[in-house]
């Protein structure tokens, strides 16, 4: 009866460890990866609305070629940008279409994140609930749960 019990702790803890918490760092980190996306729409969204407000027609800027190197670069005309509009493509767009694009873009962003949030959230809740069960099935026993059950 005690191995058995300890058996299915065992599987408990496994799952746990190697299924739930594995589950809720992809939900938080697919999370994140959104939040960058939103950060960069914003950042264009930032940058369109300083060329529009100094009616700039050409500038001068650095590009982030990779790995932080950057790269001056002349833009000759900044009546058009080019987007990325997801699946990697790229459209040519006005600069009033692009901010209205980017608002659309942030809205659907925001609407995903808040699921990998809810997503995480859940996962959380199956997390605590199999702890606290493991943790009554260990005070039955007549054992002391462990210290290391904790979310």
């Amino acid at each position: 009866m005690e191995d058995d019990i300890q058996g299915k702790i065992t599987r408990y803890e496994k799952f746990v460890n190697e299924g739930l918490r594995n589950d809720l760092k992809d939900a938080l980190d697919a999370r994140d990866a959104i939040y960058d996306q939103i950060s960069e729409y914003q950042k264009l969204a930032k940058d369109i609305e300083i060329i529009k407000d100094n009616g700039l027609t050409e500038m001068k800027t650095q590009v982030d070629l990779g790995s932080n190197f950057y790269m001056q670069a002349k833009i000759p005309d900044t009546k058009y940008i080019y987007v990325n509009v997801g699946f990697g493509f790229h459209a040519q767009l006005t600069l009033d279409e692009a901010l209205a694009f980017i608002t659309k873009k942030e809205t659907h962003l925001q609407k995903k994140a808040a699921r990998y949030t809810e997503k995480a959230a859940q996962i959380r809740a199956h997390i605590k609930l199999v702890l606290e069960a493991m943790a009554e099935i260990m005070k039955l026993n007549g054992a002391t749960p462990p210290r290391n059950l904790e979310l």
